[in-house]
């Protein structure tokens, strides 16, 4: 969606912290799963590549999974804030919380529904692989 722009961002707390490749305009997802619907979750995705994690981060995160295990729902262990975890439409990739972003670099968000309550039927039929493929970052 357009030129790649370096976001920061994090947890509540602080504690845990990232910087983010991506575009200042970007697709992000409410996804109507179990866990993304009661935490409230509206994330972006990009490949594992374009993200990192600041020093130090990695002491205050644990993570949560269940069903197929794939989804890596990762949480701040002193406020509870899921800042990005490792999406199952994606397990190369990260979903970063468009909430967790810090103001001033993000232009505009496209937001798109992802039926996670029907998970097999949405992704057969959705474009959300593609973002966190190497050809997506080019774009």
């Amino acid at each position: 969606m357009g030129s790649e722009v370096v976001h920061s961002g994090g947890c509540h707390c602080r504690r845990v912290r990232w910087q983010v490749e991506a575009p200042a305009s970007m697709v992000a997802w409410i996804c109507n799963c179990s866990n993304c619907s009661m935490r409230g979750n509206t994330h972006f995705v990009v490949p594992a590549a374009k993200f990192r994690l600041d020093p130090g981060a990695e002491e205050f995160i644990t993570t949560y999974t269940f069903g197929t295990h794939t989804a890596k729902h990762t949480f701040c262990k002193v406020c509870g804030i899921t800042s990005f975890y490792t999406p199952r439409s994606n397990p190369d990739g990260v979903a970063v919380t468009v909430a967790c972003i810090d103001p001033g670099i993000m232009e505009h968000v496209d937001y798109r529904h992802a039926d996670g309550r029907n998970w097999e039927a949405w992704f057969a039929r959705s474009d959300i692989a593609r973002f966190s493929a190497a050809a997506a970052a080019a774009e």
